[in-house]
């Protein structure tokens, strides 16, 4: 997609649609005859996604206008934009707009607007249906070109960003999108080695024959039921001239397919556990992100990936494995396999001189329940890591919720015959998971992301397809850009 910045023009700019933002109790001047109608019926409000297409309006080179409800000024966030800028391009992408342009609102028109609105406009041009035989291979029905009609210092940079990202988040969306008879553990490695090498990144993939070497007990147990092996996966980015001797670490949990093993999970709506890797795939695109932006910190980015299998060598309830860091964990239920993929990962990010951890993965269903499919959940050993990483989720509009991992909650995952166990009973379920992984972090600062309700959309919305939403790509990429 072409990208252009101009100066603020709203009835000169030449394209087939023109956005326009209408918040409630502010309506615009401009259009004043136009929707005089429309506003006295009450079909023009201002209320937030309400999109109304006007055809040739007087005094406008713009072959169509789009006004955008944002509804109230006062809670028009980041996130909103986000929304609003996504839904708009997708309605018009489906009435065969090709060069569209928008017009921020004077204090919606910031840098990180912006961004913000490009990224959107790029997301919202992809679609789930590529192994469709009827798919949009062509891109007869892309959007071409997007035009940011805006003034201010370091929109330049804004309008490049913005586009980074969201071909980056993509990117996390296509391989997330990938049915798990095509994308095995093998396969994902492969997916970051290629992303890896067209960005300048170093990427290494450790085999499970290293991965034994290493003493990885907690992956390799996962992955003993699959005929496929599984993989550990290390992307590397250094910058030329590094701001602090910090090394952080995004970490992302890649389980291609998720039976659940023995403990194996009902029939229906397991389609979707192909989505488990969706932490996995949104380090993938935020290390492409990161290669492209060149922040000032250096990145590890870490994939452990399995595929949970009931196969006739699965590891059963009541087994003990011992994980890298040498601590023993009862195996009390085997749909409990996230965590313990991530437990050898993170001890492995250790070992490779991480300072700071990150870690997404749709890890629990009783995060969902909490929080429902609103917001991911948000854990943390460390008050200053917690606090720039809320920083960077609401910058990116990715809504998060701290949730606590008190000791209490490691009590719930004693076991009279190992260090630990891997489930801690459905009481609290997210935060004894998060205790869990806790148990492998030590003193190093970390930050665990429950995405299990967030990383899917079950049904489309009119600013997103039905499948994998790319959260938290956007909070892993500016985390990075932010750091200090």
């Amino acid at each position: 997609m072409k990208l252009e910045l101009i100066a603020p023009d709203l009835t000169g700019v030449d394209c087939d649609a023109l956005l326009l933002v209408e918040f409630e109790a502010s309506p615009r001047g401009e259009l004043a005859e136009a929707l005089s109608t429309l506003r006295e019926s009450g079909e023009v409000t201002g209320k937030f996604l309400e999109l109304t297409l006007l055809h040739s309006p007087a005094g406008f080179k713009a072959r169509r206008v789009l006004l955008a409800g944002a509804g109230k000024r006062g809670k028009f966030e980041i996130a909103s934009l986000w929304k609003l800028a996504a839904a708009s391009a997708r309605l018009l992408k489906g009435k065969g707009a090709k060069k569209i342009a928008v017009v921020l609102e004077d204090g919606f028109d910031s840098p990180e607007h912006v961004s913000a609105t490009v990224q959107a406009v790029i997301e919202a041009s992809w679609e789930p249906d590529r192994l469709k035989t009827n798919a949009d291979k062509d891109g007869s029905r892309e959007i071409e070109s997007l035009t940011i009609c805006a003034a201010g210092s370091g929109l330049e940079s804004a309008v490049a960003a913005g586009g980074i990202i969201g071909e980056a988040a993509n990117l996390t969306r296509d391989i997330a999108v990938e049915p798990p008879n095509k994308l095995t553990p093998m396969a994902l490695a492969a997916r970051a080695q290629a992303m890896a090498k067209a960005n300048g990144l170093s990427c290494e993939v450790l085999d499970q024959d290293r991965m034994r070497q290493l003493g990885m007990g907690a992956l390799l147990g996962v992955a003993q039921g699959s005929a496929e092996p599984g993989a550990m996966v290390i992307i590397e980015y250094k910058p030329e001239k590094a701001a602090s001797d910090a090394r952080l670490a995004i970490i992302g949990k890649g389980v291609t397919f998720d039976t659940g093993g023995i403990s194996i999970k009902p029939s229906e709506g397991m389609e979707k556990m192909k989505y488990d890797m969706c932490g996995a795939a949104a380090v993938i695109g935020a290390m492409q992100a990161i290669a492209q932006l060149r922040p000032s910190v250096s990145v590890t980015g870490v994939i452990p990936t399995v595929e949970n299998m009931p196969g006739s060598k699965a590891q059963r309830p009541g087994d003990i494995v011992t994980s890298l860091s040498g601590k023993t964990i009862e195996i009390l239920n085997t749909d409990a396999e996230g965590r313990l993929i991530l437990a050898d990962a993170i001890t492995y990010a250790k070992q490779l001189g991480c300072t700071h951890l990150v870690n997404a993965a749709t890890l629990t269903g009783a995060i969902v329940v909490a929080l429902g499919n609103h917001q991911s959940g948000v854990f943390s050993n460390d008050d200053a890591l917690l606090g720039r990483w809320m920083a960077a989720a609401k910058s990116a509009g990715e809504k998060m919720w701290h949730m606590p991992v008190d000791d209490e909650y490691r009590e719930m995952l004693k076991t009279v015959y190992a260090d630990i166990g891997n489930v801690g009973g459905r009481a609290g379920g997210a935060s004894s998971a998060a205790a869990f992984i806790r148990e492998f972090v030590g003193d190093t600062p970390w930050v665990h992301v429950d995405i299990a309700g967030t990383a899917w959309l079950d049904d489309a919305k009119p600013w997103m397809p039905k499948g994998p939403s790319a959260i938290p790509l956007g909070s892993f990429v500016k985390l990075a850009q932010e750091w200090k």
